[in-house]
């Protein structure tokens, strides 16, 4: 079943020229030959009838159709009398005659995958594009006349109506139907910006106020209550008014000017008691910070845990100590002067018995604390950072492997459970462990099922302490073996692959005479030989010096954090030591600021002397925090400062200069090694090091 459809077709555009009559009469007499077209769409039976020219190509005619279906021109072709037609040719050129009908079909080339739509009239369109009207000429004989309906898409104006009383309906007055007449385009433009546009000038006129007054006559009367008796003043001259105005004049200045003084007056006020308000708030935080540090200190006398809690240990007895022979050559001489320092020496054994105390004390606190520390890094999966400041993370088997053998150490050592959940746990580690035979294995099932047969029997926690710290204890060096947590071979101090092992470097310290990887020596930015092992440096620490050096770690990892701001690949900074930290402190900057000589080391910092430089031991001046904020600030440090001040800095940075003269070999090498590698690669690599405490970082960093 077809469905047959007239649809307008947009009529050939044709010039007109006045001048020309003939071009006139040939283009009129083309517009007139038209024929219809019923096109049949081959997918749905669908067919549409449109007028088209006989001289217009069938590629108009196929674009026509591409539009109404909202498909591609490219993807239609047209059959006509069973073939395709050519989208060059036009209806004559095919033999169609004029004022007839012609039946096309048509077709996608693609139909399986695009096949033609069905196809929507205009929903505005409610009149056929083309009508055949009958004409009866005789009582038997009629003529069919195929009649084009020309359609114009115009806005007919409103032109009134009128409305009926009875019925209340309205009736329009209609418009003519035939097309506007088109002004001939002169070459004039008369619409444009300057003629829709004008100038306007703001001017102030004054007009003429006309006024009456009225008075009271008989038979009309005017009140005079709001009347005013006006007397007239002294004349005055120009003169005496421009000395009036200009006392008044005087008076408004005078007034006006108070206003600006108490103004700023208290805007000085309001700075003055901000910034006595800031310092205070400055002392404050300082007499808090020096509060702090002196209860942490306190805190670490009374319970060390740390080394570096010994270390101030050691050096307040050395310093008690001294005071005390100090006093006693004061006061006594001879046998008296011998037997005091006998009793000091009592007395000091017994205060480093004490510190050996604190150290086992120390060392079971941070057992537990280290053992927890080691198992969390062995189950941390692997992480990368990426550019825009983001962290991926990635588990692998072996940190699953690791962080479930973790839980199940945590597990056994918990304390105040029941029979059945640790019953539960020992039947967990059991299977676990169950996984490989070996010694060690069959030693932790044996404990189990040993502690597994007493909590049945209904021994007391008490006397299971010692088998429960064994199983803890063996079950820590299973999770330590590389054959049952592959993850915890990168963590290990002693290197488990052969080969590895043998390609560690090992040197010899000459102090204890024991061979070490070179991880147990530290690094020395001013000696070219390696020393004494760390070992052995620390005990001579104890039997001899003394120092404390805590304020010095303080200050050079304040420095290091700076330099890190900074960004800009400085690598110096990371291959000094806390003895050269000490170095530079008492010896070249003697201790305190160079312009305050403020001596707190908490309150000072070393700071680039030039900004532009990186940071290193000839490139740095010694201030406060508040100067070295306010000195970051300069661009030229030689012109800020004066000339005497300037060359007492220069000398300070060539005593620094010839004390560093290895590492200022080295800075020099590493910044002509870094023009074809990153900043930040060699930064890390020093870093990482010197923290790691290797002798050769700082030929491995320049390599």
């Amino acid at each position: 079943m077809t469905d047959e459809r007239s649809v307008p077709f947009p009529p050939v555009p044709t010039m007109i020229n006045d001048k020309d009559e003939m071009n006139k009469d040939s283009n009129q007499e083309q517009e007139t030959k038209l024929a219809t077209v019923k096109m049949l769409l081959e997918s749905n039976g669908q067919t549409v009838t449109v007028a088209f020219p006989l001289h217009a190509p069938v590629i108009e005619l196929l674009t026509h159709f591409a539009k109404e279906l909202r498909m591609s021109a490219n993807i239609l072709q047209i059959i006509f009398k069973e073939k395709v037609l050519d989208t060059h040719l036009t209806l004559s050129q095919v033999d169609v005659e004029p004022n007839t009908t012609v039946s096309m079909e048509l077709h996608s080339k693609d139909p399986v995958n695009q096949p033609l739509p069905p196809y929507r009239p205009r929903q505005d369109i409610s009149m056929p594009d083309v009508i055949t009207v009958r004409i009866n000429e005789d009582v038997d004989a009629s003529r069919d006349i195929v009649v084009e309906i020309e359609r114009n898409n115009i806005r007919k104006p409103y032109l009134g109506g009128m409305r009926d009383r009875m019925t209340g309906k309205e009736y329009h007055n209609a418009s003519a139907q035939t097309i506007p007449p088109q002004r001939p385009d002169k070459g004039t433009i008369r619409y444009c910006r300057d003629t829709q546009t004008i100038q306007s000038k703001h001017r102030v006129i004054q007009t003429t106020n006309e006024q009456s007054t009225q008075m009271s006559k008989p038979g009309y009367f005017v009140s005079t209550d709001n009347d005013r008796l006006i007397t007239p003043h002294p004349y005055q001259t120009a003169d005496e008014k421009f000395e009036i105005i200009t006392k008044k004049a005087i008076i408004i200045q005078k007034y006006f000017r108070r206003w600006l003084a108490k103004r700023d007056v208290n805007t000085l006020k309001v700075a003055f008691e901000k910034r006595m308000q800031y310092e205070l708030e400055q002392k404050q935080k300082q007499a808090d910070e020096r509060q702090k540090r002196y209860q942490h200190d306190l805190e670490r006398r009374l319970h060390p845990r740390t080394k570096d809690d010994f270390d101030v240990l050691y050096a307040a007895l050395e310093k008690w100590r001294e005071e005390e022979i100090a006093k006693i050559n004061a006061t006594k001489q001879g046998a008296a002067r011998k037997a005091a320092l006998a009793l000091l020496v009592d007395e000091e054994t017994e205060l480093l018995a004490t510190i050996d105390r604190y150290k086992t004390e120390a060392q079971k606190y941070n057992k537990e604390a280290n053992i927890q520390r080691f198992l969390e890094r062995v189950a941390q999966p692997k992480k990368w950072k990426r550019k825009d400041g983001t962290t991926t993370e990635m588990e692998t088997p072996y940190s699953i492997r690791a962080r479930e053998l973790m839980q199940i150490y945590n597990t056994i050592t918990m304390k105040f459970l029941t029979l059945d959940e640790r019953l539960d746990i020992l039947l967990t580690l059991k299977h676990t462990v169950k996984e490989h035979e070996c010694r060690l294995t069959e030693e932790i099932i044996q404990l189990i099922d040993r502690e597994a047969d007493l909590l049945m029997r209904g021994t007391k926690e008490e006397s299971l302490t010692g088998l429960r710290e064994r199983i803890s204890t063996l079950f820590l060096q299973y999770i330590k073996t590389p054959t049952f947590n592959p993850g915890v071979v990168r963590h290990l101090k002693v290197p488990q692959d052969p080969v590895s092992a043998t390609e560690q470097k090992t040197l010899y310290c000459r102090s204890c005479q024991q061979y070490y990887p070179s991880t147990e020596f530290s690094v020395s930015s001013t000696n070219a030989k390696i020393g004494k092992c760390r070992q052995c440096l620390r005990l001579e620490n104890i039997a001899n010096k003394r120092a404390d050096h805590t304020k010095f770690k303080f200050l050079l990892k304040k420095i290091e954090k700076e330099e890190c701001g900074y960004n800009d690949g400085a690598s110096c900074v990371f291959l000094l030591t806390v003895s050269d930290m000490e170095y530079m402190f008492k010896n070249i900057w003697d201790s305190h600021s160079v312009l305050s000589e403020e001596s707190d080391i908490y309150n000072l910092t070393f700071v680039r002397w030039n900004r532009n430089e990186e940071f290193s031991p000839w490139n740095c001046i010694l201030l406060t925090l508040e100067e070295a904020t306010v000195h970051l600030r300069i661009e030229d440090v030689e012109t800020s400062y004066s000339e005497s001040f300037c060359k007492k800095i220069r000398y300070k940075h060539a005593i620094s200069r010839n004390h560093f003269t290895k590492l200022v070999e080295h800075v020099k090498n590493n910044q002509q090694q870094q023009g074809n590698g990153p900043k930040d690669m060699t930064v890390t690599a020093i870093k990482v090091g010197r923290q790691r405490g290797t002798p050769s970082a700082m030929a491995n960093a320049s390599a």
